[in-house]
């Protein structure tokens, strides 16, 4: 006679566990997300603040550098490719630099100064006066991130700092911080990727709104200053017309280069004649 607890060509039975919503400690995980979720949207505001800084200097031909440990290093790829690339809809690419992306300057210098100089000296080689250099971190602990923050400031540049729960050394040595509130380095990454793409949409809109019209796409910043002269401090256009620093349109009233590429990529669209269009982010 068979065990009622068998079936045939079968082990016993295993107990069940969870419920039918599976609620197990699996899909805790989406617990704990949701309810840190909730806290972070109190960070809007200056995520948009920063999209909107960051269209401003990127337009004027500043670099936005970024760096980032293991996960937080994929992040920061993740961001440099949505703005070099494009996030959504069609614009010109800004200048964006995941520091971990270059291997080989990476593990040269690691061999030759210690991991601690990985990000500083990078800093010291790409960053000018002006740069914003964004630093991910779980933990905000990591010494070579907090070595990257001090190099920036004597380059003349701004840090900002995605982080875990506050307080923490990188948020003590940024200009600006967002600290996300929750109690797993796992949550705290997957909240930073939704701070990447907010930013990212803030950056947009920003830039849909003319805020990155201050010069020439694929000009750098030492050409314009070159050749435009002093620009208006408070963000004004100067007596000759030109955009200030906030990359308003000048005393004309036109707008500004990556308006006018803008407005071209919503009204003629994004391919030729003998080109596909390519998908929209989300599309296969």
């Amino acid at each position: 006679m068979k065990s009622p607890t068998k079936g045939p060509g079968k082990g016993p039975a295993k107990p069940v566990t969870g419920t039918a919503h599976g609620n197990t400690a699996t899909t805790a995980h989406c617990d704990d997300l949701a309810k840190a979720l909730e806290a972070f949207r109190e960070h809007g505001p200056l995520i948009e603040r920063w999209g909107t800084e960051l269209a401003r200097r990127l337009g004027a031909g500043a670099r936005l550098l970024v760096a980032g440990n293991g996960g937080s290093a994929a992040q920061a790829q993740h961001l440099t490719a949505e703005l070099v690339g494009r996030y959504r809809d069609d614009r010109p690419p800004f200048s964006a630099v995941a520091l971990h992306a270059d291997t080989s300057s990476t593990t040269a210098i690691a061999n030759d100064y210690g991991v601690q100089e990985v990000f500083a000296r990078q800093t010291a080689a790409h960053g000018r006066p002006g740069d914003v250099l964004l630093l991910m971190s779980t933990s905000g602990a990591s010494a070579n991130l907090l070595a990257a923050a001090d190099r920036a400031h004597r380059l003349g540049m701004t840090v900002w700092a995605l982080t875990g729960r506050a307080p923490n050394p990188l948020q003590l040595g940024a200009d600006d911080t967002l600290c996300v509130d929750a109690p797993l380095g796992a949550t705290v990454q997957e909240l930073h990727l939704v701070a990447v793409h907010m930013l990212c949409e803030a950056f947009d809109q920003a830039v849909e709104r003319g805020e990155a019209d201050h010069g020439a796409a694929g000009a750098g910043a030492g050409d314009r200053a070159d050749a435009g002269g002093e620009r208006a401090v408070d963000g004004r256009p100067d007596a000759e017309g030109e955009p200030g620093a906030d990359g308003r349109p000048g005393a004309d009233g036109r707008p500004g280069v990556v308006g006018r590429l803008v407005g071209r990529a919503r009204t003629v669209g994004r391919a030729t004649t003998d080109a596909p269009v390519a998908p929209r982010k989300g599309q296969t």
